[in-house]
């Protein structure tokens, strides 16, 4: 494979041999500008695939210089180099198009990183914006949506996806990610309002054997699990407070210490987040630090409404309607023109999340395979927070026995305090469809007619409770 070629520019002599002697080490070729003007001959004469420049330079300021690299030569990369803890200078950098940053003194394990991160970017096309599986529709919000998602992967900026509770954020986080040049490193989902704060540090930067109580083996944490891929912080305005400042320091030095642990370890990960609240607002509030939002929101990237593209709906039910039917083992329904029509019309306060749900229900109540309206069931539609896609967390939950006993004796199916309503409505439909089958003997065709639904729709029940 032909050598990769790096530009540096740095007025000071040793930091430009440290570079040089290191991506020499990494088998890149290097050329060197100790000022603006000669850098700028540099990439006139020669081809570069990663460019690393210093924020102070005797003839201008790197953010100009990024700027011009960005505008002329899109598809080189470029790091900028900042003093350490020189936070507002790194945000700055990232928001007029720095691929990343790296502080002074430089720690040559992450500059490795940085470097390799950055010569696996996928080529710039800018004429076709990237086409992922997960991110459908046709309609301008969403073509706007994946080339801004195609332009963003590129970077390693932090993101901010704000958007409605249910319109796809985590999605348009896994794009990002599986567009980028991280795609080959892991991709952490993490819902922040699903940790009990007394966990919440070790589960971020976890912890060594005998820390405390119960800390019976050294644990790496959510940070150390995304190393060399994403973290993506869902619900991140559910962080208390303590925990935004140790979140921030960890972003900011891109190194964290584990619980018990006198060393810091050095972490690359790209940080995603999203919530459905108001982080302006949050912020004025004062339960979200400013220091932290600035951090985490260099880029913002909103997720439309499906109101907002009430056109996509025809394409997105299909999708949904062909992954249920897969999932449930059982034909492909088709909606009718009349419940084609009465969807388009609804205002879906939940969003793509509150489609699904809708669909998966009617799946269970159409005959022939033919979903029409009343199979939709519109007014009995499901609250906008109920989960469609549930983020993944990686931390110790309570033990929870599947498949055990259900007691049958009235009023004895009750929520726990830490028990979810879904968990609950979940216990008493079990309990309810098991009761059908003893009295029938487990006659399913009885069964169902004495709950008063299809055959069709106590077989899907059956399999979605684990029953089947």
């Amino acid at each position: 494979m032909p050598k990769k070629n790096a530009l540096i520019v740095d007025d000071e002599p040793d930091i430009r041999e440290l570079l040089e002697i290191t991506l020499g080490r990494m088998g890149i070729e290097t050329l060197s500008a100790k000022d603006i003007t000669s850098a700028k001959t540099l990439l006139k004469n020669n081809e570069f695939d990663f460019c690393m420049t210093d924020m102070h330079l005797p003839d201008g300021n790197g953010i100009e210089f990024v700027h011009y690299i960005s505008s002329n030569y899109p598809q080189v990369p470029v790091a900028m180099i900042t003093a350490h803890g020189s936070v507002d200078s790194a945000v700055e950098a990232l928001k007029a198009g720095a691929f990343d940053f790296v502080s002074k003194p430089v720690n040559l394990e992450l500059l490795r990183s940085l470097v390799d991160t950055a010569l696996n970017l996928k080529p710039l096309n800018t004429k076709n914006a990237i086409v992922s599986p997960s991110i459908l529709g046709e309609t301008t919000a969403m073509i706007a949506l994946r080339k801004q998602i195609s332009i963003l992967a590129r970077s390693q900026a932090p993101i901010y996806i704000s958007g409605e509770s249910g319109s796809g954020k985590e999605l348009v986080a896994r794009s990002i990610h599986e567009n980028g040049p991280r795609a080959g490193g892991p991709f952490i989902p993490v819902n922040c309002g699903a940790i009990p704060s007394e966990l919440m540090e070790s589960e971020f930067f976890g912890h060594t054997k005998g820390s405390f109580t119960g800390a019976v083996a050294d644990k790496e944490g959510l940070f150390q699990a995304a190393n060399g891929g994403t973290l993506f912080l869902d619900e991140v305005a559910d962080l208390p407070l303590p925990m935004q400042v140790k979140l921030l320091r960890g972003i900011q030095e891109k190194a964290i210490r584990p619980i018990g642990s006198q060393q810091e370890v050095s972490v690359h990960v790209r940080i995603l987040s999203a919530t459905h609240k108001d982080l302006t607002t949050e912020v004025e509030r004062g339960t979200f630090r400013q220091d932290l939002f600035y951090r985490i929101n260099v880029i913002e990237l909103r997720v439309p409404s499906l109101r907002e593209r009430a056109l996509d709906i025809p394409i997105l039910a299909e999708d949904l309607l062909s992954r249920v039917a897969e999932d449930y083992q059982v034909p492909k329904p088709r909606l009718s023109s009349e419940a084609l029509s009465e969807l388009t019309k609804y205002p879906f306060p939940g969003n793509v999340r509150e489609l699904a749900n809708i669909l998966e229900r009617a799946i269970t109540l159409c005959e022939n395979d033919i979903i029409t309206p009343d199979n939709l069931q519109l007014t009995l539609t499901s609250p906008p927070d109920e989960q469609f896609t549930q983020p993944v967390y990686d931390g110790e939950e309570d033990a929870q026995e599947p498949g055990g006993a259900i007691d049958k004796t009235p009023g004895s199916v009750l929520p726990k305090d830490e028990e979810s309503l879904d968990s609950y409505l979940e216990n008493i439909e079990k309990s309810v469809i098991v009761d059908a089958l003893e009295t029938t003997r487990w006659n399913k065709t009885a069964a169902a007619k004495k709950l008063g639904i299809t055959f069709r729709a106590l077989r899907y029940k059956l399999k979605k409770l684990g029953l089947d």
